[in-house]
């Protein structure tokens, strides 16, 4: 999130989603695919960002220029015949959903929230509920254009500079500033989604639900890592479909509640969450609901509580996000819920997920087969001590975790996530680099 206040060294401020690390970089809006490269670039490195919608210091450098493309945010053309956008880097998905539902399209695959850029959700490689069939953003970005801190334009395909295009998916902004992208829509008749919860208590019960909706499009499940006992490991599995039955085709609203303020340090603790937990869980009466819903809570319930980050207060938050391989054995992800209802911590945003076979084009990205799990704690020791443990048995159990949503990888743990960190690293730009890249490749 960036913000126009200023530091005690004047700088502007840009913080991620989590506003932990709090780091200070020169910021420089761009507003031209022509504004860059610059005609005298900094001694200092740079790194491009859009709306700072990571997590932790992936978008973030500790002095340096951030290139800000959020200004890069216009429509280039598109054939309504195929469903091809070509769009500048700094548009957000929200914009191509204003332009692309009143006409029948949507978007390939979409993260939680609409809040993120073009260039921030392919050099993420972000995926969503529909991994399991579509896999990440990367796979429905066919073209784009890299340009380089020497003033070299790079445009990627598969077939056109294949290694580049690699290279940039999934490569956390560090290969040079994404220009433009083309991104394949897909066709829709109506706003709506056929929408199905089920409870279930138990992973086991959980991957049965998972078999039963293989072939279901969309998929995720909201689960309670607070509870335990016959409770334990509880959660709602929520699938959908688009509808089928033509219906108007409209922009969504932008109005909402926001968090004006932050909010008490601690007031997300161990009893509150519990008690929100058991509500939203009984909530649902039956143990299967099904209804046709809008696909704006669907796919995006938090974007309607802007600033929604502040409640957990003026230290910020910590999101974890790891896939643990399953292979028919639910002991990696049995023992990571265990050790979370065991800290006293509590996570009222935690999800889970089975990703699916389809491999990304990008030699960075984070999803791969097996079982994913994303929550968040408010920043402080407790969480830290947490989540080094549970990078701990991600790493025991040959599981990955996710950059854009970490604050606390070791370059152990990144090294071996990421077994081609070095080969990816022959194509960063030498003008460019990041907190996060620093924090994994200190021991090099």
């Amino acid at each position: 999130m960036s913000s126009t206040t200023k530091n005690g060294n004047s700088r502007p401020a840009f913080q991620s989603w989590g506003r932990y690390p709090r780091l200070h970089a020169d910021v420089l809006p761009l507003h031209w695919r022509s504004d860059y490269p610059l005609l005298s670039p900094p001694n200092a490195p740079m790194l491009p960002v859009g709306l700072g919608r990571s997590y932790g210091d992936v978008c973030l450098l500790n002095g340096g220029t951030l290139l800000n493309s959020a200004g890069l945010s216009r429509l280039i053309s598109f054939n309504p015949e195929t469903g091809l956008l070509r769009c500048e880097a700094g548009t957000t998905l929200a914009e191509i959903l204003e332009f692309a539902v009143p006409r029948g399209w949507f978007l390939p695959t979409t993260p939680g929230t609409k809040y993120v850029t073009i260039g921030g959700a392919i050099a993420n490689d972000v995926h969503g509920k529909n991994h399991h069939v579509a896999g990440t953003f990367g796979c429905h970005t066919p073209r784009f254009e890299l340009v380089r801190s020497d003033g070299t334009r790079l445009e990627c395909s598969e077939t056109n500079n294949p290694s580049w295009y690699g290279a940039t998916i999934g490569g956390l902004g560090l290969t040079g500033l994404i220009t433009w992208a083309d991104i394949q829509l897909r066709p829709i008749v109506s706003r709506k989604i056929n929408y199905e919860g089920i409870k279930f208590v138990g992973i086991d019960e959980f991957l049965a639900i998972s078999r039963e909706s293989a072939n279901v499009e969309y998929t995720v499940a909201w689960i309670d890592c607070v509870a335990q006992g016959r409770n334990f490991a509880r959660g709602i599995f929520m699938r959908g479909t688009h509808a089928t039955d033509p219906a108007p085709l409209r922009a969504s609203s932008t109005a909402g509640l926001s968090v004006p303020v932050e909010l008490p340090t601690g007031l997300l603790n161990h009893f509150t969450v519990g008690a929100f937990n058991a509500l939203y869980y009984r909530k649902q009466l039956r143990a299967r609901k099904t209804s046709v819903v809008d696909y704006e809570p669907f796919f995006y319930p938090l974007d309607s509580i802007h600033h929604w980050n502040r409640i957990y207060g003026r230290k910020g938050l910590l999101q974890f996000q790891c896939v643990l391989p399953e292979n028919g054995d639910s002991t990696a992800i049995t023992q990571t819920l265990r050790e979370i209802a065991a800290s006293g911590l509590a996570s009222f945003l935690a999800v889970i997920k089975i990703f699916g076979n389809r491999r990304s084009p990008g030699m960075l990205s984070f999803p791969r087969p097996g079982i994913t799990l994303a929550l968040d704690f408010p920043a402080g020791e407790k969480s830290f001590n947490l989540l080094t443990r549970l990078g701990n048995i991600t790493l025991e159990y040959g599981g990955s975790m996710y950059p854009a949503k970490d604050a606390m990888m070791t370059p152990q743990q990144f090294q071996t996530f990421y077994p081609e960190w070095q080969q990816f690293a022959r194509f960063i730009d030498p003008a460019f680099t990041s907190a996060f890249w620093q924090r994994v490749t200190a021991n090099v």
